[in-house]
């Protein structure tokens, strides 16, 4: 039986449990959450994934240590419970990749993952081609582009407000570009997948961003061109919103749900 803790009941940690009922022979949940909704979990719990399944609002309050501990909350939530799970000897899987833009949260929990064994885990995300981008960087990358296709109101709230009208596009709009690291700072439940990129490839200053509006877009469009030693890579996927949630992709709640299945199952892919 694997322990497995749901850092976050958001529109993807939803998902990931459900998604986790039929494994509850192998898995055992926990879910941590903020104080203010540790009521409101513990009410909706059976709901989302039956048997015993322990909310606590802090760490510490667990029986015991999961091995595996998914963030699911926000930025804010890999600066708080990131250090203490991989001290732990967990592993931790970011969802909110942005969060490691800030340098002083990417050293604390590189330490920590040195010192006490604990693997910080990215997963792919929303997107395809990581595994090879990350490949050729071995081999000499020179040049690594994102650009991001979203419909209008999966921008909603966030800069794009201030930067375009997005209520009255009529075709496809850029109102950004940049590099990764100011992206996911700027967009953080929208560019995650910006900061993937340069972690696996050429780092936040050196990869290119590029994030349009577009009121026809099939879905959330993402696509990543490199070109270097290895030769040149273009990648483009068409994804799904999450029906919670416009700013996520399905892919990205499946993708953390392949993470966790990598763990529990015979073959790692």
């Amino acid at each position: 039986m694997r322990h497995i803790l749901l850092i976050g009941m958001g529109a993807v940690g939803r998902h990931v449990a459900r998604a986790l009922q039929n494994e509850a022979n192998r898995v055992r949940l926990s879910i941590l959450v903020r104080s203010q909704y540790v009521r409101d979990v513990k009410a909706r719990v059976d709901e989302v994934v039956p048997g015993e399944v322990q909310v606590v609002d802090r760490y510490e309050k667990l029986t015991d240590m999961p091995e595996l501990a998914v963030e699911c909350a926000g930025h804010a939530a890999v600066a708080e419970f990131g250090e203490e799970c991989l001290t732990s000897g967990a592993d931790f899987l970011v969802t909110s990749v942005g969060a490691l833009t800030d340098p002083l949260v990417l050293q604390r929990l590189e330490r920590a993952s040195r010192t006490h064994m604990g693997k910080l885990m990215i997963p792919a995300g929303a997107i395809a081609g990581v595994d090879a981008l990350a490949a050729a960087r071995y081999g000499g990358l020179e040049r690594v582009r994102y650009t991001s296709r979203k419909a209008p109101e999966a921008w909603k709230g966030t800069p794009a407000e201030q930067m375009c009208n997005l209520g009255a596009l009529k075709g496809p709009t850029e109102f950004y570009t940049g590099n990764a690291g100011e992206a996911a700072r700027l967009f953080p439940q929208n560019a995650n997948v910006a900061a993937t990129i340069a972690l696996a490839g050429l780092g936040f200053e050196r990869t290119e961003v590029s994030l349009s509006a577009d009121p026809d877009a099939p879905g959330n469009v993402h696509v990543i061109e490199a070109e270097g030693a290895f030769g040149e890579l273009r990648v483009e996927i068409q994804g799904r919103p999450l029906a919670d949630n416009p700013k996520t992709s399905t892919l990205a709640a499946l993708s953390v749900l392949r993470a966790i299945h990598n763990r529990i199952d015979a073959i790692q892919i």
